[in-house]
């Protein structure tokens, strides 16, 4: 495991992130400058109702992606139409903090961003309004982590990253400066 002191991310999130914040929204102290909680990664696994066996396999490939295990998600109520019973696993979620959140983040911007077709930036857009950002990715192929013999489906994910900024301005700024490909405005 790695220590906080040798992820790349984390320093330069203290060494020039840091300062550069405080210096922007003019903070007094270091401990008002916004920094990044958690990472929340989520797999929705809508073929489970079908076959419950593709929970284990997506499962493996989650663990191989974040470098922790997974937890189910269950269904909390029955829908008829879409042959889902309340209990019923249907998604898979890992919460990753620290050590492995630097590093996931750190392989995130460097290398899967960038191996995404067509990729103009990611939108800014997406903030909620109290500092935390949701990307979408439409397959988990461009991690490459995975091999493509074991994917027996394209999925997506959800990624969601919480910050401590209590506006979307400081947010935008903490994931700029860090070194998220956001795509221009327009």
């Amino acid at each position: 495991m790695l220590k906080m002191k040798e992820l790349r991310l984390y320093e330069k999130y203290k060494n020039e992130v840091i300062p550069e914040l405080m210096k922007i929204f003019n903070y007094k102290n270091v401990m008002q400058v916004p920094r990044i909680e958690k990472v929340v990664v989520n797999m929705g696994v809508g073929d489970a109702t079908q076959n419950q066996d593709i929970i284990k396999k997506v499962q493996k490939q989650l663990m191989i992606i974040t470098g922790q295990y997974p937890i189910v998600i269950r269904a909390r109520k029955s829908i008829s139409n879409f042959k889902l019973r309340k209990g019923m696993n249907i998604g898979l979620k890992v919460t990753l903090r620290k050590e492995r959140m630097w590093a996931f983040l750190d392989r995130l911007i460097s290398i899967v961003l960038p191996r995404i077709r067509d990729f103009r930036g990611i939108s800014p857009n997406s903030f909620d309004g109290k500092g935390n950002y949701n990307l979408g990715i439409k397959e988990q192929i461009i991690f490459p982590e995975l091999s493509y013999d074991d994917i027996d489906k394209i999925r997506g994910m959800d990624i969601n990253i919480t910050t401590t900024a209590t506006t979307d301005k400081e947010a935008f700024e903490l994931l700029r400066l860090i070194g998220f490909p956001f795509a221009k405005k327009r």
